[in-house]
């Protein structure tokens, strides 16, 4: 009898090991222009208290990797950034984020392994098809306006934006984002996105989108998703850096995106 009681113990003690891993994801998450891994310290550590796994990756010749020269760095590099890093650390069914800019670096990650993701998450990110780049998607005023400021630094990076921008009000956490956001290499957004497969590679893709304020140069992204039964769509009501801004909301909403 006692026996049979310690078997059916360690067999619910299994079945609770085995409920607990599958509850627990792999996320990535890829930051967007002129930041760095740094900018997602608050949502990783709640998504890494409830036991997930999380990497935080920073791109090329941002963030600490800044003293990068930034001729040679292009949308490419960024892709292959995040590329390597899957394959390095062997990570599987991968939860990949990619915040602004990083949508089309997750979409070009994606063409190139999606046996390595799970599904495609879009935080108020910018939508590039096949043969577009982060610059051609914007208005054409915008993107005089990328061209006019790269042109000031030797057509090889673009000035820094400051973090009101991105919706970033509270003044201590302005001046811990502005402190910290560096240069983006010019041809990462000059470069256009060359697609091998349909976009998403047939990954389930999610759009969040970051409402108050909404940036309006993103609006034309989330309306985009909102509309096609390709997507599944979601609000914050909050700004562009909503890792920053809403972090704790941010992580629970990853955690039930990923379900």
């Amino acid at each position: 009898m006692q026996s049979k009681l310690v078997k059916l113990i360690i067999v619910f003690l299994l079945v609770q090991v085995s409920l607990m891993a599958q509850s627990h994801k792999v996320y990535v998450l890829v930051h967007g222009a002129w930041h760095g891994g740094w900018c997602w310290q608050r949502v990783s550590e709640k998504l890494r208290t409830d036991g997930n796994i999380v990497y935080t990756p920073t791109l090329s010749g941002l963030g600490e990797h800044n003293n990068q020269p930034h001729d040679s760095i292009d949308l490419n590099t960024h892709i292959t950034d995040i590329v390597n890093l899957l394959n390095m650390e062997d990570l599987h069914e991968v939860v990949l984020v990619g915040h602004s800019y990083a949508g089309v670096v997750i979409t070009g990650v994606a063409d190139r392994i999606p046996e390595r993701i799970s599904k495609l998450v879009y935080l108020d990110a910018v939508l590039a098809e096949n043969g577009e780049s982060c610059i051609s998607v914007h208005p054409e005023q915008v993107r005089k306006e990328f061209e006019k400021d790269a042109s000031q630094h030797g057509m090889r990076s673009l000035s820094v934006r400051p973090s009101s921008l991105f919706g970033v009000s509270d003044h201590k956490d302005r001046q811990w984002v502005d402190s910290r956001l560096t240069l983006q290499p010019y041809h990462t957004f000059a470069q256009p996105l060359m697609l091998q497969h349909p976009y998403g590679n047939g990954l389930p893709l999610i759009y969040i989108a970051c409402t108050q304020p909404q940036l309006p140069v993103l609006r034309q992204f989330a309306d985009k998703a909102r509309q096609s039964p390709q997507w599944k769509y979601y609000e914050m009501k909050t700004g562009h850096d909503a890792m920053i801004t809403r972090p704790k909301e941010l992580a629970n909403l990853l955690v039930s995106l990923s379900r």
